[in-house]
């Protein structure tokens, strides 16, 4: 049965390649199993054409502990030969070789949309119950379809952890964003040639949030000149707007730090912090040669001491009197 790109079918447990990528501890799958073993399975989970697996990985694994040989799964059509290439470059055990950033976005921005279709098509079965498109098919409740995706930001975290291992997205996603301006014909070729360099650069290794920000400070360039301004140096201006926007962020950072320090010297430490401090103290004098300290005390450092002491003094009268 087709739907939106995919097919559903039995396919044999053993032939489903998981892969590097997926191999983590999956929980605690004994509620897992005992749904599949009490009303089997109502979501089937979604494969490549070439058989990689691409969500339902607790679903797979239980199955595989109940000896299951057979499960139903969605082989979803359209995934581009580039993406399998990536996926079995990705989980080969014997290469080991990381994508580069570029490679990385475009598997995760595919494999973001397969997750987010998946996550759909459970959330549609989950709400119409047990019942199956297939009547062969195994039915079974919301539970057996493992953890429910919520909104986009979590099946981006869930695409980007397939890629990299790691649930942040903020660098693919970056990445991606200066491609969509590079191909955006709309927009200025000045904006397109500042990222389509960044894109070269970070293809050649270079960081990629540098490139980002610059990119991102040269459309906030391109949006506010007119059309009269053609000849206009964008480079220049972009150049310009990243350093006005340093200063600014190194502003909004010191003023911050600034606020923190007023606000930390403004608030009273406890009586368990002073007594702590004064036992931290206690037999201090000891620890120190008298006629050393004498011989190699700077002025500056000498008269901070004798502040502070005066200071203490000043403290414990007062204490005194309040305690009287």
């Amino acid at each position: 049965m087709s739907d939106r790109g995919h097919i559903e079918l039995d396919r044999q447990v053993g032939s489903i390649i998981i892969g590097e990528r997926h191999r983590r501890d999956p929980g605690d799958l004994t509620p897992l199993m005992d749904s599949l073993k009490r009303v089997g399975l109502l979501q089937p989970v979604t494969i490549t054409p070439d058989g990689y697996l691409i969500c339902g990985y607790r679903r797979l694994e239980a199955a595989k502990r109940l000896g299951w040989r057979t499960l139903r799964v969605w082989v979803r059509s359209g995934i581009s030969d580039e993406l399998t290439r990536l996926l079995a470059e990705r989980d080969e055990n014997t290469t080991h070789k990381p994508l580069a950033p570029v490679e990385a976005a475009k598997l995760y921005d595919e494999l973001r949309v397969l997750v987010d279709e998946d996550a759909d098509r459970r959330k549609k079965a989950t709400q119409f119950g047990a019942e199956s498109r297939n009547p062969t098919a195994q039915p079974g409740p919301a539970e057996s379809a493992g953890p429910k995706t919520g909104p986009l930001g979590d099946a981006r975290r869930r695409a980007a952890e397939m890629v990299t291992g790691k649930a942040s997205y903020a660098r693919l996603e970056q990445i991606l964003e200066m491609e969509r301006i590079a191909a955006n014909k709309t927009l200025s070729p000045e904006l397109r040639k500042v990222a389509e360099t960044e894109l070269e650069a970070i293809r050649n290794g270079g960081a990629v949030d540098p490139g980002y920000q610059r990119v991102k400070a040269a459309h906030r360039v391109a949006e506010l000149m007119k059309p009269a301004d053609e000849d206009t140096d964008i480079d220049k201006l972009t150049d310009e707007a990243l350093k006005r926007a340093k200063e600014d962020r190194a502003r909004r950072i010191k003023e911050n730090r600034a606020k923190r320090e007023a606000a930390a010297a403004n608030t009273k430490r406890s009586t368990r912090s002073f007594v702590l401090k004064w036992t931290e103290l206690d037999g201090w004098s000891k620890k120190y040669d008298v006629e050393q300290i004498a011989r190699e005390i700077k002025a500056d450092d000498w008269a901070l001491f004798l502040r502070v002491i005066d200071e203490t003094k000043a403290f414990a009268e007062a204490i005194s009197l309040a305690r009287e």
